[in-house]
């Protein structure tokens, strides 16, 4: 069956604030409302669709999140000349600058007010009711979505559960993270009991669609953010029921999670959606989104290798130290490490050059190290620039991958060692590695947690997993560990309790009575 992927297209659906001046009180016959856009099937999937494009504005996939999720770990570190990009990493974020993280927080809500137009005025359409269910399922997932990363990295933040009709809805007040959690956790719910499987086999107009959200997505995140809330139990139920759907494999070749060519592979469980064909051409960056922008992301330029990009991100050589750690069965590098990682290894190519012949007049350079995954190195282009902003390799946000190592995480949380090695395993056996039971057997619950710790590093380096799992793990309020993280990462010596969370933008603590700052900030 031909595949068609979907196509998130930035639909404008303006409310309309009418004055009590009766002589004011026009209707104009130009401009779409609320009221006179949700009329069929067809204003249902492009109003969803406009909920999805959120994920891919500059704020949000396009650039900053990869960034604002990557720059704080110690497996990545920032000498961004750009202050927003460097002092990321570093701790040091002040706010008087919203540059990058402030778009990040109204993009965002952006994608949450989409959503919530959905989930009102779709239920009022006269159309086809499995399509329907399958809209407003998207719609959920999409407001679960947008809610978890605004927690996650922002923490206290207002949760608007319906469209903005008034200039008061505008201003809703700040929740505790506790609440933003819950609701995420509601929001997910009830999107894994809404959504298909695949859209392969069903009829309608998303019919055949690519990218959509998925009952494996919504019951992945979910299980993530029961994860983070220290659920074990409950996430391992969600992980081992997308275990089961029998929908995902890994990919036997782990460069293909991070290749144009093969996007929406059998171990994608959801990624936002680039192309090159669709949009305007022009560079989609930078504050609010303009007609001509391009659905294309600028990640691959900014983390691009000094001279091919403009290596504002870049790994830490602690990250290519762990690959190192460790052989593989046939006693060779992790091939993992080079398709994460650009290194001084003999015969390492990048963007068609030898490695050791293009940096061999730059000692720094050549003893450095830079990021190659999500990168168009492969020779087909001559470097990042000359694809500036108009790179069209999806992220991926879930892969199967993760899914089998969070699952293990929670077996070994809940007292369920032995039944971890499995599916850790078979994320080491994609990569060629030992058996762990052969070579580290009968492990208790905290050496365990430490080889994940080395799993999930490896396997997620540069995918904006790695402080999220420092944070939620405990690492930063452990002086031991914290101290580790110091001599692997040195931006961490600037880190101080509450910086693990993003400043609030002045802009909103100046327009929302209902919002304070965060704290240390």
């Amino acid at each position: 069956m031909k595949k068609n992927s979907i196509q998130w297209l930035l639909v404008l659906l303006p409310v309309v604030f009418f004055s009590c001046d009766k002589k004011l009180q026009q209707v104009n016959p130009n401009e779409q409302t609320s009221a006179s856009f949700w009329q069929n099937q067809n204003d249902a999937i492009a109003g969803v669709n406009a909920a999805y494009s959120s994920l891919i504005e500059d704020g949000t996939f396009m650039r900053m999140t990869p960034a604002m999720l990557d720059t704080r770990g110690d497996d990545v570190h920032s000498n961004s000349p750009w202050p927003v990009l460097g002092n990321m990493g570093r701790f040091a974020l002040g706010t008087g600058d919203p540059s990058g993280y402030g778009w990040a927080f109204g993009d965002y809500y952006e994608g949450v007010n989409r959503a919530n137009q959905v989930l009102e005025f779709v239920p009022n359409i006269s159309m086809d009711a499995a399509l329907k269910t399958r809209i407003l399922g998207q719609a959920y997932f999409l407001r679960g979505l947008y809610f978890f990363y605004l927690v996650d990295l922002f923490n206290n933040v207002s949760l608007p559960l319906h469209s903005a009709k008034t200039p008061a809805d505008f201003f809703v007040p700040q929740s505790p993270a506790a609440d933003g959690w819950k609701q995420v956790i509601a929001d997910l719910t009830t999107a894994v009991g809404m959504l298909p499987v695949s859209y392969a086999n069903i009829t309608g107009l998303d019919a055949g669609n690519v990218g959509r959200a998925t009952k494996g997505a919504a019951m992945a995140y979910l299980g993530k953010a029961l994860l983070f809330n220290q659920r074990f139990a409950d996430a391992a139920v969600q992980f081992k029921a997308v275990i089961d759907l029998n929908a995902y494999s890994l990919m036997p070749n782990y460069a293909d999670n991070f290749k144009e060519a093969t996007r929406n592979n059998a171990e994608s469980i959801f990624e936002v959606q680039f192309s090159r064909n669709v949009g305007g051409s022009d560079a989609s960056w930078g504050g609010e989104p303009q007609p001509g922008w391009g659905k294309t992301e600028g990640r691959a330029v900014t983390y691009g290798a000094r001279g091919f990009g403009y290596t504002d991100i870049q790994p830490t050589l602690s990250l290519l130290a762990e690959f190192q750690t460790e052989k593989t069965a046939a006693n060779l590098d992790d091939p993992r490490q080079d398709v994460t990682l650009y290194h001084n290894k003999p015969g390492l190519m990048l963007y068609g050059q030898l490695f050791s012949t293009y940096y061999a007049a730059s000692p720094n350079d050549l003893n450095d190290v830079f990021s190659a995954k999500y990168e168009n190195g492969d020779g087909s282009v001559p470097d990042e620039f000359a694809l500036i902003w108009r790179s069209a390799i999806n992220d991926r946000l879930m892969r199967y991958a993760d899914v089998l190592l969070m699952y293990a995480e929670c077996l070994n949380e809940t007292n369920q060692t032995a039944a971890a090695y499995p599916y850790i395993q078979q994320v080491r056996t994609r990569a060629g590695m030992k058996d762990l039971a052969t070579i580290k057997p009968g492990m208790t619950q905290q050496q365990m947690r430490d080889q994940l710790s080395h799993e999930r590093e490896v396997e997620f380096g540069l995918e904006g997993h790695r402080f999220d799992d420092l944070r939620r793990w405990g690492w930063l309020s452990d002086a031991t560990r914290l101290a580790q993280l110091k001599l692997r990462d040195p931006e961490f010596n600037s880190y101080l309790p509450g910086k693990e969370f993003f400043p609030i933008p002045q802009s909103e603590i100046d327009n929302n009575p209902g919002f304070k700052q965060n704290p240390t900030y």
